[in-house]
């Protein structure tokens, strides 16, 4: 297993720290939140800006994954939005997974992920959908370009919230471009299947993979141990499909304990994968 660790679980260390950090306790990648913290996807000289976090990734010798899902990114006011789906704003989110992209690009990352977003109450199941496979073919088409992979998220709550869901939009899209990132937390939290069983499903179109616990029903990211997910058999099922991307870390309220979280969480996954 190719472990990594989530830069939105160091969010109060400057990114050369948290990239040296995540180096050193020996992950081999990280998946990296752009946000105005770390690599502001809208400040000024953002391909320089890149090109240095690039030297940074290659002296600790890190794989990258893509996040976006930084919380206040767009709007300082409403959490992740406006949204794919949202009938003011749809193109800044956009803008915003286009810069993503060509973050990628420069970086060499294996995948962006991304999620389709919350439905908003003014906006129906049928246009969000609608919606969401104009943008998702628009994106594809950007990354296809710049030859970067993406990663949809099924994330709970959101109009795309399970596997059976991406498996719906894939068939819609119908591009490799358009893969799946899975969060093992999601799989406990609210997919009727095992996560093993989802990771099977998912294995022709997984690109990218979260790791954390969770409580069945319960939307909370937890430390290893907390929550109700059985880790070996989640492993064992990724060596199966031959799954060879990173494994990232997801604990973006655990900044407060960065370093400790991500020590106690690499000698976990460690020992559940032994």
């Amino acid at each position: 297993m190719r472990f990594g660790y989530g830069t939105n679980g160091f969010a109060n260390h400057r990114l050369p720290d948290a990239l040296k950090v995540i180096g050193e306790l020996g992950y081999d990648g990280v998946a990296l939140t752009i946000d105005h913290n770390h690599l502001d996807p809208f400040g000024p000289d953002l391909r320089q800006r890149t090109a240095e976090v690039g030297k940074l990734l290659a002296d600790s010798n890190l794989a990258v994954v893509i996040e976006t899902g930084g919380r206040y990114v767009l709007d300082p006011y409403r959490k992740h939005e406006p949204t794919l789906l949202h009938t003011n704003g749809a193109a800044w989110r956009i803008a915003l997974l286009e810069r993503a992209i060509e973050v990628a690009a420069d970086l060499g990352a294996e995948a962006v992920s991304f999620w389709s977003g919350t439905l908003p109450p003014d906006v129906s199941p049928e246009l969000g959908w609608q919606r969401l496979i104009a943008s998702c073919n628009q994106l594809v088409a950007y990354a296809s370009d710049r030859g970067v992979q993406l990663g949809l998220e099924p994330e709970p709550g959101m109009l795309i919230d399970d596997l059976a869901g991406y498996l719906k939009l894939q068939a819609e899209v119908g591009s490799e471009t358009l893969g799946l990132t899975l969060d093992i937390g999601h799989l406990v939290c609210n997919e009727p299947q095992s996560p093993p069983a989802c990771i099977t499903a998912a294995a022709p179109y997984l690109v990218n993979v979260q790791i954390d616990d969770m409580r069945r029903g319960v939307h909370e990211h937890l430390e290893f141990g907390a929550g109700e997910v059985d880790f070996p058999p989640v492993l064992q099922a990724l060596k199966d499909i031959q799954y060879d991307g990173l494994v990232a870390v997801e604990l973006p309220r655990h900044s407060h304990a960065a370093p400790t979280v991500a020590r106690d969480s690499i000698a976990f996954l460690r020992k559940a994968e032994r």
